[in-house]
């Protein structure tokens, strides 16, 4: 029998299979597909300081072999979350949770995520910082390493629980941020996020969607998130988790031997309601195949 538990940053986990968060709600839409606590767990929907509309639509445009979406963080805000989400989650998951937060500035940050740190269900927070930093000219806070680490430590200096940084893919130096939210005290890394990408209507010569240009994701990002991840586990001593075109069990054990601990399956699950669940079914016997009985003993063994 293959032993498919990790522990992650003190979080342990039945399996490694974790839904991304902006693809799988608060889990209640999937609640009734299957049962859900068969998942190691999983990142719930980007939660911001206050309630969020999001981009005007068109959000979404398929794309071959993934899609892009420009949702713009719709949330009910942190304080819904608080009193509405998560006490009905409770009926329906009876597992730590990873909280995802975004946020538009550093004080935005660190005031989401002191609050859900008090909240029992809470097992990791999840720290997007792809988001436009408001007072620094709209560049996003994680593709420079000053900025990212200014979050990482606003957000340690007040919270217990693990925190994990999650990085956008959209830079040059991936290593050089992940070593700066290393360094301010990160307790791991989550990546990728989505690449930026766009299309255009050929016949109505404009942008597919409003916001014109959005996140990309999908089987087609998996060898560029395949290759942050085997750089940033190589170059830090803290768990990374996996995320970006995961769709298969075989696609698991890639990124683990990449250097995952855990890994995220994003947009297989738009496409698919099951994937998750067909993903954790298939990977004792992938796993057999390769002659391993303790997933965890793969992590990073790619030199």
């Amino acid at each position: 029998m293959v032993d498919l538990s990790v522990n992650l940053a003190g979080m342990k986990m039945d399996n490694p299979v974790v839904p991304a968060s902006g693809t799988f709600g608060f889990g209640k839409e999937f609640k009734d597909y299957y049962d859900i606590n068969i998942l190691g767990s999983f990142s719930f929907k980007g939660t911001t300081k206050d309630e969020r509309f999001g981009n005007p639509t068109p959000r979404i445009a398929e794309c071959k072999n993934g899609m892009i979406n420009a949702v713009g963080l719709q949330n009910p805000g942190v304080h819904h979350v608080i009193e509405h989400e998560l006490p009905e989650m409770m009926e329906y998951f009876n597992k730590k949770v990873i909280a995802n937060v975004s946020g538009f500035s550093v004080e935005d940050y660190a005031y989401t995520c002191e609050l859900l740190d008090k909240e029992e269900q809470v097992g990791i927070l999840e720290v997007n910082v792809s988001c436009p930093n408001v007072h620094g000219g709209g560049m996003s806070f994680g593709t420079q390493p000053e900025a990212a680490s200014e979050v990482t430590r606003a957000v340690k200096a007040v919270t217990t629980k693990p925190v994990f940084i999650k990085l956008s893919p959209n830079v040059t130096d991936i290593v050089s941020i992940a070593k700066a939210c290393e360094d301010a005290g990160a307790d791991g890394i989550c990546l990728i996020n989505t690449l930026l990408g766009m299309r255009i209507d050929i016949k109505r010569r404009c942008p597919v969607i409003a916001n014109k240009m959005g996140g990309f994701s999908g089987d087609a990002v998996f060898p560029v998130a395949l290759r942050m991840v085997y750089q940033v586990a190589k170059a830090c001593n803290i768990p990374v988790m996996g995320c970006g075109g995961v769709s298969t069990a075989k696609d698991v054990i890639e990124m683990m031997m990449a250097g995952a601990t855990a890994v995220q399956v994003g947009a297989a699950n738009l496409i698919n309601p099951y994937a998750c669940k067909e993903i954790i079914e298939a990977l004792p016997c992938e796993c057999e195949k390769l002659g391993i009985t303790k997933i965890s003993d793969i992590i990073g063994v790619v030199d």
